[in-house]
């Protein structure tokens, strides 16, 4: 049940990135969606559970754009496996330390992935610091957004019930 949770975020994700934020909202865009999901999935359940989203995550992501296939997976695969390392060695539970995982994690996905295509010498990207730390605070917003929006729907369900409950008695 947890793979297939875990699947349907990704895909989830992947979709909206790929139709509805690329066709409403011009010029450069700063969120990607499925990092942010690979994020999540490592701080909530651990290493090898985000090394395995990370890498599935990008391979996919990977085969519908036009890039090498394998650059983006592992970028998010590093990614996945050392953000649940952090989620499970420290107290990731406020919003600040998540906005800085959040954002940290970006920074680091950015860097393989730039580094890896600038070292196989497939694409130049300049002085990317702007769009870098720009992506990064996006997917720190959206993460920490994710991780209260999560957290508040169970209790909201269960306190709407009850509200019910003692309406009709």
């Amino acid at each position: 049940m947890k793979a297939a949770g875990i699947i349907v975020a990704l895909a989830a994700a992947l979709a909206f990135q790929q139709t509805i934020l690329a066709r409403y909202v011009r010029g450069t865009l700063y969120l990607d969606l499925v990092l942010v999901a690979v994020i999540y999935v490592a701080l909530t359940s651990g290493p090898l559970t985000g090394l395995w989203t990370g890498t599935f995550a990008g391979l996919l992501q990977d085969a519908m754009t036009t890039g090498v296939i394998g650059i983006g997976g592992l970028a998010k695969t590093l990614v996945g496996f050392l953000t649940g390392i952090v989620g499970t060695q420290f107290i990731v539970a406020q919003p600040l330390p998540r906005f800085c995982v959040f954002f940290g994690a970006t920074v680091l996905h950015q860097l393989v992935f730039i580094g890896l295509n600038t070292l196989l010498d497939l694409r130049h990207f300049g002085s990317p610091y702007a769009a870098v730390a720009g992506l990064a605070a996006g997917n720190a917003v959206v993460g920490v957004v994710a991780f209260q929006l999560v957290e508040l729907l169970p209790g909201a369900v269960q306190r709407r019930r009850a509200a019910k409950g003692r309406i009709r008695r």
